[in-house]
């Protein structure tokens, strides 16, 4: 697949880069020249031909400093330093190794001079500009034997026409990419407005690709969730093919309806790519916490806010009540929790609300309404909260423990008690002491 934001940055930083030098030659600079030898035809003896041979890379790379300071190349090499394939570029350009800025500034020399390769002006020929772009986007599939995943993403949108969120794994809007299965991009019956994502799994992973790239997708998910308010779903078809072969289509599971839509904006995209890392690595297994993870997640991808509820106090009466349902600690230690001292009341009341939902969602007897689905869409956000916030190391992932401790503590004025004194400095101080 090809990035269209990718190719286009190129191509006006590579139009910028030859009006420069060509008006460098126009205001006398040249082309330097080597002699090369040439075999005579059929091995024949005597004088040996010469042919010379422009030095154009040379030329290009004594003018890099002017070149990097064009207002195309920013943008250029920004994207260009994203690029997956940007190592397997250089090494078939045999270029040793390089790091940090230097493999952009490698990249670029060899852009150049494979556009513009032995000739000693700088007009730029299109067909030469698309060929050395093709070579340069082949690389990110340059294996063989390498698998390449595209999934529909629902219930996200990005400001950004791409983003990387790791190394092979990018989430991009359909008009981003070139080469995409013709099903991923049109418009289907779960979404008319919809991402694509791509992960590409190294060759010596293939072998357990379709496994793991369910598994890459699926940690993917959970972070987008847990990240936003649960309303970001996965289509039920993907897409694989081996390094350049045919798309197959591939199930990947019921991913439940979006509800809404997640936006990131631009200067959210480094948080959301921290935090996926953080979620991949620190997403617990095996215990209360991993248990309540995964109702939250089979919450998410039910059909409506009611068949949810369930679910959602399902994992939070895991975290957060131990002693057993009938000891009615869940709303008041949910409240410690996620309200302040002043709103505690009035959340407490809305857990017991949505307990009773929850009996009548049981019985048959529940009636939906506006009121009853913000409710259930109230316990979710909490429940999202308090994982989130685990996960993330601020709080304990014994959260029974800490809600009792936070509702043992003395209790402190609140905001609207201290400004009721405004004026008056010493009873502050007495509040505050």
């Amino acid at each position: 697949m090809r990035s269209v934001r990718l190719e286009t940055a190129l191509t006006k930083f590579v139009e910028a880069s030859a009006e420069a030098l060509q008006t460098d030659i126009a205001s006398g600079g040249e082309v330097p020249f080597e002699l090369e030898p040439r075999t005579r035809r059929g091995g024949s003896t005597g004088t040996a031909l010469y042919c010379y041979r422009a030095l154009t890379g040379e030329f290009i790379a004594g003018r890099q400093p002017d070149l990097e300071s064009l207002p195309s190349h920013a943008d250029a090499a920004k994207r260009l330093g994203a690029f997956d394939g940007l190592d397997r570029y250089l090494a078939a350009a045999e270029v040793g190794q390089v790091a940090g800025r230097a493999r952009v500034r490698a990249a670029i020399q060899v852009l150049l001079e494979d556009v513009f390769r032995e000739q000693t002006d700088f007009e730029l020929h299109p067909e030469r500009l698309q060929a050395a772009l093709a070579r340069l986007e082949s690389s990110t599939f340059a294996g063989t034997g390498e698998l390449t995943l595209v999934a529909t993403l629902h219930g996200l949108t990005i400001a950004s026409p791409e983003l990387q969120l790791t190394k092979g794994l990018t989430i991009a809007h359909c008009d981003a990419l070139e080469g995409l299965p013709d099903a991923a991009t049109a418009s289907g019956g779960e979404s008319s407005d919809h991402l694509i994502v791509v992960l590409a799994i190294e060759e010596d992973d293939a072998p357990d690709g379709p496994s793991r790239g369910r598994a890459v997708l699926a940690d993917l998910l959970r972070a987008l969730r847990l990240f936003g308010d649960g309303r970001v779903t996965l289509g039920a078809l993907g897409w694989a093919r081996i390094g350049s072969g045919a798309w197959n289509p591939m199930a990947l599971g019921a991913g439940g309806r979006p509800h809404g839509m997640l936006l990131v904006a631009a200067d959210q995209e480094d948080e959301l790519r921290a935090f996926c890392n953080l979620v991949s690595r620190r997403a617990p297994h095996g215990d209360e916490l991993a248990w309540a993870l995964r109702r939250f997640e089979l919450g998410c991808e039910r059909e409506i806010p009611y068949e949810a509820l369930t679910d959602h106090l399902l994992a939070l009466r895991a975290l957060l009540e131990p002693e057993g349902q009938a000891s009615g600690l869940l709303p008041g230690r949910l409240a410690a929790l996620c309200a302040t001292q002043g709103h505690r009341a009035q959340m407490t009341e809305r857990i017991v609300q949505a307990v009773a939902l929850e009996r009548d969602v049981v019985a048959g007897k529940a009636v939906e309404h506006a009121g009853g689905q913000a409710l259930a869409l109230e316990v979710a956000d909490s429940l999202r909260a308090l994982l989130r916030d685990v996960i993330c190391g601020h709080l304990s992932a014994d959260l029974a423990v800490v809600a009792d401790e936070i509702l043992l503590a003395p209790e402190q004025p609140s905001g609207e008690e201290m400004l009721s004194h405004a004026g008056e400095p010493e009873e502050i101080l007495d509040l505050l002491l």
